[in-house]
């Protein structure tokens, strides 16, 4: 007989006479002449009730039944007399498929704390947090292939191995084959041998191949892994992360901060759509100000302001001597002037544009007046930016020139400057972080508990 998943157990319309629920066991209480189990399978966040009549045999297999284990329940689902259920599962047969030792299934408590669980993020989705953690993460993943494909775009699959530092940062994970440890000859020389004859990275973008694709098919975007080398604890970075990057072509930075806006909305509605239930639990226990965050998302139109008059606001606000770092013209704003911005100031999300092309990489287009590059950062509140692009500079001299200032070799982008070569066209991009996107989505505060296996330093356990 096939399973029957806990979500339609739930949403059944009638009752039936012979069903086969299979999960994990929550909470196991005895009762003089029967047992209440609760049971979860991960494919909603509550669990069914299984009422089930002491037998010899019924009592034999529940004595080894504990929290954590996983059974499989032969039964009928009837209506339930208790509060806050429509429908239990009356069982007449249980099957134990996995044992969980009481002693040591470190899952025993109903709460545990994040720290706690992320030595055990092999079984930390099998808590309530969590489990509804990587169900929006899915619902998300979708949404972001709907939002482009019903607007026309195409998936790119761009390359994570490649020979070409996007943000020019230089903080890339090496790839190679060789044995670098017993290897005594000069670089170039093991390069030689090595299995691209050329050093090789990890992306930190893929957005470089993507324009190729956008100045191709007008359209395009990529969701994919990104790495950095970056050796930051900080709650908002890691080490693999998960980036979405859509190219347009014929776009200008208007139309880039439009899509931007556009973009973040649609997944907060979508995701609150499907994913209410556990939307729900991270605003009554993670969050209690999560829903007045996102409802104030979607209502308001984002603000928009350029990086100068953004710099002088900070500069002049009656908070600027509480921050830890003074706002500087030339310099990246800080996270807590980002969150001023949007949660004192501007009380919604706010998009900053026209920065300094000192701090910006090589592909921003320069703007009129040659300081400047067509560049914006979309922040929201407890996040700070969420999204990060530009208008790309499609004017060849401009970019080798920019290349040249940035002290990067042309001859290792000859590919990129091609298609400034032959058709070049106005276009421009941005990336948004994934795991912020759901930090916006749950209020969870540390991107290591947005990820399944996060990769921080020193953190390569699972």
């Amino acid at each position: 007989m096939r399973r029957t998943c806990v979500k339609d157990i739930l949403n059944a319309e009638n009752s039936v006479s012979e069903i086969l629920v299979k999960g994990w066991v929550r909470t196991k209480r005895d009762s003089k002449g029967f047992s209440f189990l609760e049971i979860n399978d991960g494919s909603c966040l509550k669990n069914v009730q299984v009422i089930i009549d002491h037998t010899p045999e019924i009592e034999a297999e529940l004595e080894k039944i504990s929290t954590g284990a996983s059974v499989s329940v032969l039964g009928e689902l009837i209506e339930s007399p208790g509060k806050g259920q429509k429908w239990e599962v009356r069982g007449k047969a249980i099957e134990m498929l996995g044992y969980a030792d009481p002693e040591t299934f470190p899952l025993q408590k109903k709460r545990h704390s994040d720290e706690f669980l992320r030595t055990i993020a092999h079984l930390r989705p099998r808590t309530n947090k969590f489990g509804a953690m990587f169900r929006v993460r899915s619902e998300l993943s979708y949404a972001i292939h709907k939002f482009f494909r019903d607007k026309g775009f195409f998936y790119v699959h761009t390359p994570i191995i490649t020979g070409s530092d996007c943000e020019g940062a230089g903080e890339m994970f090496r790839v190679t084959s060789l044995d670098y440890a017993g290897l005594t000859r000069k670089k170039e020389e093991q390069l030689a041998d090595d299995f691209f004859g050329k050093q090789a990275s990890l992306t930190v973008s893929g957005q470089l191949s993507a324009e190729m694709y956008a100045l191709s098919l007008g359209q395009v975007y990529t969701f994919g892994p990104t790495f950095r080398a970056e050796k930051s604890n900080t709650p908002r970075h890691a080490a693999e992360f998960w980036m979405i990057e859509p190219e347009v072509a014929f776009a200008d930075l208007d139309d880039n901060m439009d899509l931007g806006e556009e973009m973040v909305k649609y997944l907060i509605s979508h995701v609150l759509e499907k994913c209410e239930d556990d939307i729900a639990l991270f605003a009554n226990f993670v969050d209690k100000t999560l829903m007045d965050t996102l409802r104030n998302t979607l209502d308001n139109e984002f603000e928009r302001i350029e990086y100068t008059d953004a710099v002088n606001l900070l500069q002049n606000c009656k908070d600027a001597k509480k921050f830890e770092y003074r706002p500087e013209y030339g310099e990246d704003l800080q996270t807590e002037h980002e969150r001023y911005l949007t949660e004192n100031h501007f009380k919604k999300p706010v998009i900053v544009y026209n920065y300094p092309k000192e701090i910006k990489p090589f592909y921003m287009r320069v703007n009129d007046d040659n300081k400047t590059v067509a560049a914006m950062d979309l922040l929201v509140p407890r996040i700070g930016e969420l999204v990060g692009g530009s208008q790309r500079e499609e004017r060849l001299d401009v970019l080798e020139r920019r290349i040249a200032e940035i002290g990067m070799a042309s001859e290792d982008y000859w590919w990129y400057l091609d298609s400034r070569r032959f058709g070049t066209v106005p276009h421009a991009g941005f990336g948004m972080g994934f795991e912020r996107m759901l930090m916006l989505l749950t209020g969870v505060t540390n991107i290591r508990d947005v990820i399944p296996f996060p990769r921080t330093p020193k953190n390569l356990e699972f």
